[in-house]
């Protein structure tokens, strides 16, 4: 446990750990994302376009089939052995799926081994980042002071949007940068050699963090060996004593998550393929957005420690019901970059309204002692069933119906679910939570 003077630096190594972590998984999701089109193209050659494309929309999907599993292993592996050991364990394998991907020869090289490579890289990157997220937020909050937690909290999502913003640089600059030949040939992989160069250094800042809870400094290599035979009962004991906690923490996860992955990683399929739009223009509508959210987002986690969590979350998600088919419905009519901005920028807005204090709202749910696995199991079942394959089903939905504003529906339920779990969670702004295994703090639901 760090003295009071080595505090501060501690305060801020941790920030910087959880998210340049947080960056490096978004990162690699988004990249992917961005340059589908192009992969499809490498790994899923067919004549037919759309098939292309609803395979590897689905191969993007598929890391999530992986994360609810990689949730609740590395959950409570950072219940039980503590947060830097898990955090350290998620950035490796981490680095290891992104030097598949960036490294893989494509299908005109390799033949069927190409593809099977690229799935088998995804789920070992939704294996990872299914632990990335409960680890890290428990251990933000743990570090904040009680009356700083928002503020804290918040960096878990700006390191979403610091992922946002580098990956669509890498992607502007490979597809404005270089010509079609070589960006099929090798320009693609560029921005996933970056991606993996980010693991080494992520790993150095981890495995230097101090444990805010000091059992896990404490219990030794032994204690640690015994945790695997333990994960049963973890899970028997979050089900069974913070089962409305996990309900409402899956609600505002499904809502957060849509939004994030139709409206910021699936904008540039969307753009190109339907609003016919150049294949630079949403990388340069994503940088600025990307950027703007990475502004507000730590502003919004402030003000939710000064008039609580919910009225800031509530208000976002109200506005994202009201306006989004209105701004849809003007995107279509007349698709232009000038417009796609504008839109996004009202999206990035409500975005970061709800992010700022969402990370903190959730952790808050969930006592100390099953903080990491709580929050693990409920994110990455929202994300797994509503948010990874969100690009896949809107992609389904337009090639069906032949309706443009399949996304602005999509959305639009997703944002109702939110309310709807927003509407019975406390608001634990001014209360204390424990971040010492063994207090009396619990969840204020079971």
């Amino acid at each position: 446990m760090p003295t009071t003077s080595a505090l501060p630096r501690a305060n801020r190594r941790a920030i910087v750990a959880a998210t340049i972590g947080n960056a490096f998984e978004w990162y690699d999701f988004i990249v992917f994302g961005f340059l589908s089109v192009i992969i499809a193209r490498q790994f899923f050659p067919s004549s037919n376009p759309t098939v292309s494309m609803l395979l590897t929309t689905a191969t993007f999907g598929s890391a999530f089939l992986m994360r609810p599993i990689g949730g609740i292993l590395l959950g409570i592996y950072a219940d039980r052995a503590g947060r830097k050991a898990a955090l350290s364990l998620v950035i490796l394998l981490m680095t290891v799926s992104s030097a598949m991907m960036a490294l893989t020869p494509g299908y005109a090289t390799i033949g069927i081994a190409a593809p099977i490579i690229v799935v088998l890289a995804r789920l070992l990157q939704g294996l990872s980042a299914g632990g990335e997220f409960g680890s890290a937020t428990a251990m933000l909050i743990e570090y904040a002071p009680a009356h700083r937690r928002g503020f804290y909290g918040s960096w878990q999502n700006f390191g979403q949007f610091v992922a946002a913003v580098t990956a669509a640089l890498m992607g502007a600059l490979v597809t404005r940068g270089l010509s079609q030949s070589t960006l099929d040939a090798w320009g693609w992989r560029v921005p996933f050699l970056f991606g993996m160069l980010i693991g080494p250094v992520g790993f150095y800042i981890r495995t230097r963090l101090h444990e805010v809870v000091p059992a896990f400094e404490d219990a030794g290599d032994g204690a640690r060996a015994t945790t695997s035979g333990k994960a049963s009962s973890m899970l028997a004991t979050v089900w069974r004593e913070h089962q409305a906690a996990l309900w409402i923490a899956f609600g505002l996860v499904v809502a957060s998550s849509v939004a994030q992955y139709v409206l910021n990683v699936y904008l540039p399929v969307y753009s190109v393929t339907q609003l016919k739009l150049p294949v630079s223009a949403p990388f340069i509508v994503l940088m600025v957005t990307g950027t703007l959210r990475m502004i507000l987002i730590p502003l919004f986690g402030l003000l939710s420690d000064r008039i609580g969590r919910k009225p800031v979350m509530g208000t976002s998600m109200a506005l994202y019901v009201l306006t989004i088919y209105p701004l849809f419905l003007w995107l279509v009519a007349g698709p232009s970059l000038p417009r796609l901005l504008g839109v996004e920028v009202v999206f990035a807005v409500l975005m970061a309204a709800a992010l700022g204090p969402a990370s903190t709202a959730l952790a808050e749910l969930f006592p100390a002692q099953v903080r990491a696995t709580g929050l693990s199991i409920s994110y990455n079942l929202a994300t797994t069933l509503f948010g990874g394959f969100s690009p896949f089903l809107v992609t389904w939905l337009i090639s069906a119906t032949g309706d443009k504003m399949m996304p602005a529906y999509f959305v639009t339920a997703a944002m109702i679910v939110g309310l709807v779990a927003l509407w019975p969670m406390p608001d634990m702004t001014r209360r204390a939570v424990g971040v010492r295994l063994g207090t009396s703090n619990g969840s204020p639901l079971r």
